[in-house]
């Protein structure tokens, strides 16, 4: 009787364990892609641009994420635009375990390069370089609600910032 009921506990485990693997919403699934799955979509929003003349400019933002290959690759697109300055950034990028790497082009003012950094959760932090150029780049996504802030460490860079709040569309 005990080995019928072992055998039928191993079974069970084993039936759990088989859905957890195969079912999209297990926790390893969630885990492994839901730095990027929680991007997905289109969003749109407001900002403000921090210029090296010590102005501030209001932005208008769109951004689109299309996440590919299991939730492990993502291809970003954020555009925005204010009075007097305007940015059409591209970035892809892969997720291993929580480390993020990638690359990225911005196409108004020619410049790419590289991304590297981490997913947590709700927050991907990546730093982005090229020849002459670098920035810290922070992504925190809450439900339908993002906010991204982008900071140059360089002092005598044309743009010192962007803060950048947005909502899901649709």
């Amino acid at each position: 009787m005990q080995i019928k009921v072992l055998k039928l506990l191993a079974r069970s485990a084993l039936f759990v364990l088989a859905l957890l693997t195969l079912y999209p919403g297990s926790a390893h699934a969630q885990r492994a892609g839901s730095a990027f799955e929680r991007l997905a979509g289109q969003w749109a929003g407001s900002g403000t641009i921090d210029l090296s003349n010590g102005t501030h400019e209001t932005l208008r933002c769109r951004a689109s994420y299309d996440v590919l290959a299991e939730s492990h690759n993502l291809q970003l697109n954020i555009r925005c635009a204010s009075d007097s300055y305007n940015f059409d950034l591209f970035s892809s990028a892969t997720l291993s375990g929580h480390s993020v790497s990638g690359t990225w082009s911005e196409a108004t003012h020619s410049a790419a390069g590289t991304i590297a950094g981490t997913a947590d959760g709700d927050r991907i932090q990546v730093h982005a370089e090229s020849p002459g150029f670098a920035a810290n780049m922070s992504l925190v996504t809450r439900g339908d609600r993002q906010s991204v802030l982008i900071r140059s460490p360089d002092p005598n860079a044309n743009v010192r910032g962007a803060t950048i709040n947005l909502r899901r569309r649709g």
